[in-house]
Formats: structure tokens, sequence, C-alpha cells
């Protein structure tokens, strides 16, 4: 026994709590940035991308709600004029920022909302989550809007404890960051109104007596920092202001009508449930313990209020045979016994229900339905997971974080078309061949209406080698200057062209549901099967 207590003791010395948080750190900074330019851009990553390098190059950039807010293009444009523009280059921002969501569940730590358990698991979900992981390793908006939010909620605890105006400055380049990203973020920032609103209301939450100044500064931050993203630091004055100085009806406050007209089009549909599947193909013991939790919390409210009427029908029945110190006695005990957890984890924990329930209930509602809207919703499941964290539920996390790590592998580092949705609609790694006839080709017909990623992979001069057609044309046109490679969508080709061969390989692809859901339980397990996709028919001149 003393051996076995000697043993204990000493690994408790070496994986102590830091030491184990850092572990779990380096791991996030392993799987975020080995191999960033393993897989070919995403189709959406190769116009960002393109953007950030005309406005670098060419200094144009004017906000259209279509691609997003300027914050992505801004930073992105910032490290290509320091490290030059590559796939790689263009994803260590996403990946840093993705990085940076570990040290920030530390931080709650040390405010006292959730334990030294609770915040290793937290940030090991974190870590090796494959949505987490795949669109931290992915140039879009959502990463940075997620680590401004994840940054706003930072802030604003630290402010309600400690009553700072360095919170409220932090909390407000957060909330004017994550504005400049997407435009969903005023909904995420009237959960977080509306919550801390009530809980000061009924006075949960304390402020300092200054905080109405602390509220002017952080509002004039904010409008500041959308103000100069937006105008493009000034030289498009227009997307804000028209002529005799009236608000521009094109402006960036139209976004959210734009977003609600995309919504009710509904061009990437999908029903309610949407993001239910894509949970149980990647994030199964996170969404399992999240709904333990919810059910564990909704079952200690239940009993904290009948607890509280079955005092109230006790101390009715009881009030003239007991003293007032035995009441104020029985009270305490009652009250002890019915509520459980620290005020501050509680109240943590119901923001971070109410904040995932409202985002589930968002995101399914909302028309537009893409893969990469599931980290907004999984940032507070990944908090409910661990309430009213034991041993049991360790076990299954641990458990389940083999399951994590085993499909983050799987979708984020196999060189190859993989058949999984979280891919939406990727550029397929048959375009390294095609890529590869290109560049040994001094003059390239493209004659297809889908050709991204393309001009971002041939910025510039590269560019001088293609004669463009956004559409397929006869083949005398094509074949005029005996070009070495001529390229047309496969739907609208030739079954062949003189003098050239042919030879078919995907532009892009997608998992298909149709072709797989008649076998959904063999899909599920051996991840196979048919994929949907866009092709391209390439012919090579004859030698």
């Amino acid at each position: 026994m003393e051996k076995a207590a000697f043993f204990s003791d000493k690994i408790k010395k070496i994986f102590t709590f830091e030491r184990v948080f850092l572990l779990i750190f380096l791991v996030a900074i392993i799987l975020r940035f080995w191999h960033l330019d393993l897989k070919l851009f995403h189709h959406d990553e190769a116009i960002h991308s393109w953007f950030s390098f005309t406005l670098l190059t060419k200094g144009t950039w004017v906000y259209d709600p279509s691609y997003h807010g300027p914050f992505l293009y801004y930073v992105t444009a910032g490290m290509f004029s320091l490290f030059g523009a590559s796939d790689l280059v263009a994803r260590l921002l996403p990946a840093l920022f993705g990085t940076m969501l570990i040290p920030l569940v530390y931080c709650i730590h040390r405010l006292g909302y959730i334990t030294k358990t609770q915040t290793l698991v937290v940030a090991l979900f974190l870590a090796i989550s494959p949505d987490m992981v795949y669109f931290s390793r992915f140039l879009r908006h959502d990463i940075f809007m997620l680590f401004f939010t994840m940054l706003l909620l930072v802030a604003l605890l630290y402010y309600f404890e400690r009553g700072q105006l360095r919170y409220v400055i932090i909390a407000a380049l957060a909330a004017g960051g994550a504005l400049c990203c997407k435009e969903e973020m005023p909904f995420i920032l009237l959960i977080f109104i509306s919550f801390f609103g009530f809980a000061i209301w009924r006075k949960r939450i304390s402020l300092p007596p200054q905080w109405k100044n602390d509220l002017i500064i952080g509002v004039l931050i904010i409008i500041g920092v959308m103000v100069a993203l937006y105008s493009a630091f000034g030289m498009h004055p227009e997307t804000l202001i028209g002529q005799n100085f009236q608000i521009n009806t094109t402006g960036w406050y139209q976004a959210v009508d734009h977003w609600v007209s995309m919504s009710d089009e509904q061009r990437l549909g999908g029903p309610f449930y949407f993001y239910i599947p894509l949970y149980l193909l990647y994030e199964v013991p996170i969404f399992l313990l999240a709904i333990v939790g919810t059910l564990q919390f909704i079952a200690t409210d239940a009993s904290l209020i009948l607890a509280g009427k079955r005092l109230k029908n006790w101390l009715t029945t009881k009030r003239f045979a007991l003293s007032t110190a035995d009441l104020a006695a029985t009270s305490l005990n009652q009250l002890k016994t019915a509520k459980s957890g620290s005020e501050k984890s509680d109240l943590f924990f119901q923001l971070c229900i109410y904040w995932m329930i409202l985002t589930m209930a968002f995101y399914g509602y909302v028309g537009e339905k893409v893969p990469w809207l599931i980290i907004h919703q999984l940032l507070p499941m990944c908090f409910v997971a661990v309430y009213k964290l034991n041993w049991q539920k360790v076990a299954f996390a641990l458990i389940g974080c083999l399951f994590l790590a085993l499909m983050t592998w799987h979708v984020a580092f196999i060189p190859a078309d993989i058949n999984e949705p979280i891919v939406q609609v990727q550029n397929s790694e048959d375009l390294r061949t095609v890529m590869g006839i290109i560049d040994n080709s001094s003059n390239v017909v493209l004659a297809s209406q889908d050709y991204w990623p393309l001009p971002w992979y041939y910025l510039g001069d590269l560019w001088d080698k293609f004669t463009f057609y956004g559409q397929k044309e006869d083949i005398a046109t094509l074949t005029a200057e005996h070009p070495d490679t001529i390229i047309l969508h496969d739907t609208e080709s030739y079954d062949s062209i003189p003098g050239y061969s042919k030879q078919t390989y995907k532009l892009d692809y997608w998992f298909s549901y149709y072709d797989n859901e008649n076998r959904l339980p063999d899909y599920y397990f051996h991840r196979d099967g048919t994929m949907g996709s866009i092709n391209l028919d390439l012919f090579t001149l004859q030698h």
C-alpha cells in the first residue's frame, strides 16, 4: 500500500494540472499547424486568398456582403506582404486563432467558473475535435469570429469580476472584430446581452459604479473598428455614407438583409436537424455528454424548485412548532441540499446551455446550411458537456477522445479525396495532376464557367498562358492558336478533338447523400461510396 501511494504521489507531481494543460495546448498547436498545405484549397479559400492578394497588390477592396466582412481580407493580405502568397501562409492565421481558443479556456478557469478537471476536458475537446481542427486549417471567416466570440466572453467575465476598463477595451475590440467577420454576429451579441442583462437585473452580477462611462467607451471602440474596416480605412467612405451624407443603402448595415434573403432562397438548404447527423459523424462524445449535461442541469433546477416548494409547505405547517433559530437552520440546510455547485459555476453553465440551445436553434432555422457553421454551436456545447463532471463522465470523455482523434486524422490528414460531408464542396486532389499538365503547357485554353481555384494558383503573370472563355466554344475557336491544352466542363465538352487526347479529372467533389442513403449504417463505419463531383475534360496536344 505504501509503495502504491508513493507511485501515486509521484505521478501526481509529474502530471500536474499546468503540465497536462500545456501538453493539450501543444497537441492543439501540432494538429493545427502540421502540414497546413496538405490539402488543396477549398473553393471559398481560393476566392478569399485571391481577394486578399488583389487587395495587397492593387489596393482594391470594397465590401460585398456576399463575401462577408473585411477582417479576413486585411489580415490575410498582411500575411502575404510579410511571407508571400501561398496556401500555407493563407492558413497560418486561421490555425493561430483556432489554437488560441485553448488558453481562453484557462482564463475562464482562473476566474473560478470551471474546475481543473472541467478545464482539461474542455481544452482536450477543443484541441482534437474534428470540426475545430478542420476549420482551424481552413481560410474562412468562421474561425476568426469564433475566437473573437470566446475572447468577448472572457473579457466580459473579467470585467464583471474586476470592473476594470482594460477588459471593456478588450471586449469592444473582440466584438468589433467579430462584427467585421460575419453577419450573424449580431445574433451572438444578442445572446450575451440578453443573458447578462437578465443576470444584472436579477442582481446575480453587479456592475462597477462607472459602468455607464465604460459602456460608452466600449460602444465607441466597436463603431470605430467597424467604420475603419468597412470603409477600407477611409478609402471607400461610400460603403457607409452616400451622396449628401445620407446613409448608403448598399452599405455594410444591409448585410443582414442580404443574408436573410439568401436564407429564404436556400441555395444550400437542408432540414432543421441538418447539423445533428454531423455531430453523430464527428463529435459523438461531445454531443452525448452535452445532452446529459443539459438534462442534469434541468433536473437540478427542477429539484431546486421542488425543494423550495417543500420547504415552503413545511414551514407553513411547522411554523408554530419551531423557534426562529431552528427555522433558519432548517432553511439553510434545505437550500444547501438543493443547490449544487457554486453560484458562479451555475451562472456560467446556465449561460453555456442558453448559448448552445439558441445557436443550435438559430442555425437550424437559417436556410443556408454549411458544415463550418457547426463550430459556433460546438463551442458552448464543449462546456455544457462537462457540467457536473464525475469520474464516469471523465472516463467516457477520454474513451470518446479516441474517436475524435481518429476522425480528426481521417478528415484533416489523409492526402486524398475523402467521402465526408465536412468537406462541403472541396477541390479535388485530381487538380494536382491537372496543374502539372498546365505547368508543362505554354498555351492553355480554358472554356468553362467552373474553373476555381485556378485563378489563385496562377496569380499574376502565370495567368498569361491562359486563353479564357466562360463557356464552351466551337472546335475551330478552341484550336485556332494550337494550344497545348484545352480544358472543358465534362457536360459541355466534345467526344474528341482532332489531334488531341482526352482525359477526365475531378475539379471538385462532395459527399452525396442520395448515392448513399440506402447504406447509411455501412457508410458510417466505412466512409466510402459514391461521391458527387464536377469534372473537367482535358484535351492535350498529341506530339
